[in-house]
């Protein structure tokens, strides 16, 4: 195994991460004021950003370097130990042009929801947060414990993968099918903290052939205890687990040359939040240092490989969406 592209094997594998000097990159603010923004996503066809503007409870987009509202009044919660973040919509993933699904975060785990939009076009009036075309949810049983926060959505041509953050003794992945723009059978998937022992599953990006790439955060008060694991998009079987030295994985990208990029949000200092570039060194994983970055939460590359990203920042309102060209 020599790439993250050619992950096949299904044995756990625990690597030392290698740490490497950082290099220079151009950061860009492409708009300010965001409040608590905690998802990215780009249209297909229009190329337009939408951002969970979760502090705000509202999805918006950016059209002509302004924001402009979409989704509005999503109910909001408080998240976190130590810093307290108020929180709405959090991840966000688009199947075809105008559909767009949204993880709660605004609700308590018996009540979240995964909830699917035909988002209005550029320019219209935005749409109330309950006009959903449908809405799932993971309520609790006799044996399993409701799941609420679903922090990353990423979406293949025939599921959707959500991190979920209710019962830590389990750490689940959920997955939902999709046919066309329908979604359906939303369901526990895989436990990741039996799999890997470190739990919050967080940051979620799809690979090639389908198969499904996780950041697991692990406790916020331990220093790089972050995991990527790689996992079959249809059997949730573990193929690959790396150690890749970063604390809280907030966000996973693959460009669209192939190469793998995490943001890291290093909730126990953030002054060590930054991105990174993730390169496969035989049986180990280096992480380079591209950038520092105040709390990032989230990211997602374009067609023609610009790479966005959403920032807490600091203060009130202080979150920004940023972008980098050129990796």
């Amino acid at each position: 195994m020599r790439s993250l592209t050619s992950l096949t094997s299904a044995v756990l594998l625990a690597c030392l991460a290698v740490t490497i000097q950082a290099a220079d990159v151009h950061v860009e603010t492409v708009v300010g004021g965001l409040d608590n923004p905690c998802g990215v996503a780009i249209q297909p066809e229009t190329g337009h950003i939408f951002i969970s503007d979760s502090g705000a409870k509202r999805i918006v987009r950016v059209v002509g370097g302004k924001l402009e509202a979409v989704i509005v009044d999503f109910p909001l919660d408080v998240y976190g130990k130590g810093p307290m973040y108020n929180i709405g919509p959090l991840g966000l993933a688009f199947l075809g042009r105008d559909t767009l699904v949204v993880g709660g975060g605004g609700l308590v785990d018996d009540k979240e929801l995964l909830r699917v939009y035909k988002v209005p076009p550029a320019g219209a009036a935005p749409i109330q947060a309950d006009n959903m075309v449908s809405s799932f949810g993971l309520e609790a049983s006799a044996e399993l414990a409701a799941e609420g926060n679903f922090y990353g959505v990423a979406a293949t041509r025939d599921a959707i993968y959500v991190t979920c953050n209710g019962d830590d003794t389990k750490g689940w992945i959920a997955k939902a099918d999709v046919h066309g723009t329908k979604v359906s059978n939303f369901r526990r998937f895989i436990a990741t903290k039996e799999v890997t022992e470190v739990d919050a599953p967080v940051a979620v990006a799809i690979g090639p052939n389908g198969r499904v790439a996780i950041g697991q955060m692990g406790e916020i008060t331990i220093p790089e205890d972050g995991l990527v694991t790689i996992y079959d998009g249809s059997t949730g079987q573990m193929q690959r687990n790396f150690e890749v030295g970063l604390h809280d994985i907030t966000g996973l990208a693959r460009s669209p040359g192939g190469q793998w990029y995490a943001v890291d949000f290093a909730w126990f200092d953030t002054t060590l939040g930054g991105l990174y570039r993730l390169t496969p060194t035989g049986d180990d994983v280096e992480n380079e240092k591209l950038a520092s970055l105040d709390k990032p939460t989230a990211m997602a590359f374009d067609r023609d490989g610009t790479l966005y990203i959403s920032v807490i920042g600091s203060g009130e309102k202080g979150g920004k969406l940023l972008k980098v060209a050129g990796l």
